[in-house]
């Protein structure tokens, strides 16, 4: 079933940082509807739960939930008629708050009720409380609850009970954690589902509360099938707002209408049914450089066949491979990304749609009107038809150089975009929403400087590749040469002949120590192993095939190419080996920075 057309979206307090009132100006600012507020939010702040609703309709936001309302059920009859007293305190503020919905979490205290019958008449009695003063309660079962911590579990005492002012609070979390189907949740009666609240995550072995309490995520940012929960829950006929609930360290020390913006994306991402606009493709990457970024794709067999009309940018091709050398000053990086697609601005109006502002951008009147967004990290992204009228190529004068020979490259196989901690999660949803690539892979390893996280994304036929790294939790001034580093991968056909060539051109491949491959030797025992030690090529096999590179030293700042081949159906990245390849590029920093100093 569709998505109603005029859903509304609304968001939970709790996931955003700061103080009640920079949550509510993040959440209109960002496009929200509505709110949950969260209960310790409304205590930490001087405005009264009056003040609080008339700022909300100044911002011209609904509040659609309070909560949470916790261990309402008790085995003990005391402490049960403190929840009665406790139920009336919160109808109270709910009143004031003008919102008619409260959340009743399924109980995790050690005296709560085990029996379904008996927990039904508890949140009877005080959901005929609620019905008196015209509210509700939304029943949730935790993923953690003593005795009711599924979906189906709190279906069962909500049916027990039907009461007319009692009905479910479905969190996508507490369903998709514990593995459950929510394919049931279609037949289930639309005017009993109360309240519906969508959280992402990764993929996790680890305490469901912790992993609950510390890593959801926007829808898009992680593993869960919330499409498929979303259908189940729009089949039951359920019609109201669309909630964020996410508990993130990342979301709640982060500027608060950042997170809010992006939290919107999210789930116009996962609402928005229309197809992305289909890539075939990297027109081109930009870096900043200089004559030695220059002289390294000499030396990897590039020519430099073109100049920027107005700007100091030079063009650097071979076969379908584009780089862009951007003189401007600042240090080597990766600062722009060109896609081809097949319609850039319909592309663009996409990334609209979604929160992502066109890119300012100025031009001179001969030069082509490029579709452009900024990434999370600060990238710049195009969205190219290359050979196209007035297309991006137009805006450089050839040369006239003559071409140099090349070694072997055939295209950009991937460009890897080091992130920073706070922005990781944005990005991959940047990546997936904006430019419809889906996740390859993710994981960590553990590098020499701290851990790294790292997630891959692709179009549906490979040939847009993008790698994301962050280094996680880094602090103190103990770091790296390069700390963040960056790079493009070229594709080869024959990685080892493409090296033996940049080799003899002088390109200043990487050292692998002998260690590595003897290591290698002992575990994979691959057929070329004397070639791979000789040009440093790092080798990572999988049961599917393998991924081959051999990369260049640090090239200024914090840029490094490679030149890689893939073998079979592997879509490896080389982070096996990265941080064999993080200490060398290290040692050779050092090498250098010691000659330097004599």
């Amino acid at each position: 079933m569709p998505v109603p057309e005029q859903q509304r979206a609304a968001i939970a307090t709790v996931c955003l940082s700061g103080a009640l009132e920079d949550k509510l100006d993040a959440a209109a600012k960002a496009g929200f509807d509505g709110v949950e507020i969260f209960q310790p939010d409304l205590v930490a702040t001087p405005l009264s739960p009056g003040e609080v609703r008339l700022r909300c309709a100044d911002l011209g936001l609904s509040i659609d939930l309070y909560q949470p309302f916790r261990d309402l059920d008790s085995t003990d009859p005391a402490r049960f008629a403190a929840t009665l007293r406790r139920a009336d305190h919160t109808f109270g503020v709910m009143e004031e708050l003008g919102v008619d919905t409260v959340l009743v979490c399924s109980s995790v205290a050690a005296d709560a009720v085990a029996e379904p019958d008996r927990i039904a008449e508890q949140l009877s009695a005080v959901a005929e409380r609620a019905r008196a003063r015209g509210l509700r309660l939304a029943y949730e079962a935790l993923a953690w609850g003593t005795h009711v911590s599924t979906w189906d579990a709190s279906w069962d005492v909500v049916r027990r009970a039907d009461h007319p002012a009692l009905g479910l609070c479905l969190d996508s979390f507490h369903i998709l954690s514990r593995r459950s189907d929510p394919a049931p949740i279609a037949d289930l009666p639309g005017d009993k589902i109360f309240f519906l609240q969508l959280a992402d995550a990764p993929s996790l072995d680890m305490d469901v509360l912790e992993w609950s309490r510390h890593h959801r995520l926007f829808p898009g940012q992680g593993a869960f099938d919330l499409s498929g929960l979303l259908a189940a829950v729009h089949a039951a006929g359920y019609a109201g707002p669309l909630s964020l609930e996410v508990f993130n360290d990342v979301f709640r020390q982060s500027d608060p209408l950042r997170a809010a913006v992006d939290a919107r994306r999210s789930l116009t991402a996962l609402t928005d049914h229309s197809l992305p606009v289909p890539l075939t493709g990297h027109a081109f990457v930009e870096v900043a450089g200089d004559s030695s970024t220059a002289d390294v794709l000499a030396a990897l067999g590039f020519s430099r066949t073109g100049v920027h009309r107005t700007k100091p940018v030079e063009r650097w091709e071979q076969a379908g491979a584009r780089i862009l050398v951007n003189r401007a000053g600042s240090e080597a990086a990766v600062l722009a990304v060109g896609v081809e697609a097949a319609d850039p601005p319909a592309a663009a109006r996409r990334a609209a749609r979604l929160g992502v502002p066109a890119l300012p951008r100025e031009r001179g009147p001969r030069e082509a009107d490029l579709a452009a967004v900024r990434a999370p990290d600060g990238t710049a992204v195009f969205f190219c038809r290359t050979g196209a009228r007035d297309d991006w190529s137009g805006d450089f004068v050839p040369t006239d150089e003559p071409a140099v020979d090349g070694i072997g490259v055939t295209g950009i196989d991937h460009v890897g975009l080091a992130q920073p901690f706070d922005h990781f999660d944005e990005a991959a949803l940047f990546y997936r929403s904006v430019l419809g690539l889906t996740a390859e892979g993710a994981g960590e390893y553990a590098a020499p400087f701290g851990l790294v996280r790292t997630r891959a994304l692709a179009d549906e036929r490979g040939t847009v590749r993008l790698a994301l790294t962050v280094s996680r939790l880094r602090r103190g001034t103990w770091a790296p040469g390069v700390s963040e580093p960056q790079y493009v991968a070229f594709a080869c056909d024959d990685v080892l002949a493409a090296a033996r060539a940049a080799r003899a051109c002088g390109a200043p491949l990487l050292d692998i120590p002998d260690n590595y491959y003897a290591d290698v030797d002992a575990r994979l025992a691959p057929a070329h192993l004397a070639e791979y030690r000789e040009l440093g090529v790092l080798y990572e096999e999988t049961p599917d095939g393998a991924y081959l590179q051999v990369c260049t030293e640090v090239v200024g700042g914090r840029l490094f190419l490679a030149l890689t081949q893939r073998i079979g159906t592997d879509a490896g990245y080389g982070w096996t080996d990265a941080p064999v390849r993080m200490a060398a590029h290290r040692r050779r920093r050092l090498i250098r920075e010691v000659a330097g100093a004599r």
